[in-house]
């Protein structure tokens, strides 16, 4: 990564435009480097390694903004999405299979006839807008499409408290997009668009700059790894 400083000025810009003024910060906001460094480091030495960590919410008055540093391994099969799919970290296998069975279902009942099907692993998160800044590494983003028989994030999951707000995950049929993503490429997702990595085969590291326009998630979240 660039030594340099991520500033919210810059990244709303991509995210979601020029705000008018509101009762938020009068300062600009930052998160460094180091910041990002620490995040990463923090997550890779979990048990299982964590993939999407929230770096901070903050509330800008009307809305709330987060950013979040993502570090995805190589997909168990470059064919079809596997780990590098939008699965999200944390949790054991117990745990993930209980709140699977326990899941509220989300999303087409089936997929139209003759429908183009992504690999597995696809989110769509129901108000999020996400901006994808890559710095490291390289993958295959797919979007696109409809979830079909999916299953939504619990309301009390990381999930939906700290990362994305209300979401569902799945495999999507439909109008179905890959593109190769390398450090220095950005890719706007909007809200409900399915998302997800495949083809990724050592890591693709990623910022998401995440508008919370109805303040689903937790205000004032700083990251453990960075907390003062």
């Amino acid at each position: 990564m660039h030594k340099a400083v991520l500033s919210f000025a810059a990244v709303f810009a991509l995210a979601q435009g020029i705000a008018s003024a509101q009762s938020g910060p009068k300062d600009a906001i930052d998160i460094m480097k180091s910041d990002i460094d620490a995040v990463l480091k923090a997550g890779a030495a979990r048990t299982p390694p964590a993939v999407d960590q929230t770096i901070r919410v903050i509330d800008m008055g009307t809305y709330a903004m987060s950013v979040a540093v993502i570090h995805r391994g190589p997909t168990a099969n470059p064919a079809g999405g596997g780990r590098g799919g939008a699965g999200r970290g944390g949790g054991g296998r117990g745990r993930g299979a209980a709140a699977a069975a326990n899941a509220e279902p989300c999303g087409l009942k089936e997929a139209p006839a003759g429908a183009q099907m992504s690999p597995p692993g696809m989110i769509a998160h129901d108000q999020t807008t996400e901006t994808y800044i890559v710095i490291s590494g390289s993958g295959t983003l797919v979007t696109g499409g409809e979830i079909v028989q999916g299953t939504r994030s619990p309301p009390d999951s990381e999930v939906t408290k700290i990362l994305n707000g209300p979401s569902c995950s799945g495999r999507a049929a439909g109008n179905i997009v890959s593109r190769v993503m390398n450090p220095g490429d950005i890719s706007v997702i909007p809200a409900g668009v399915p998302h997800g990595w495949t083809n990724i085969t050592d890591h693709v590291d990623y910022l998401s700059v995440r508008p919370d326009p109805d303040k689903v998630l937790e205000h004032g979240y700083v990251n453990p790894a960075i907390a003062k």
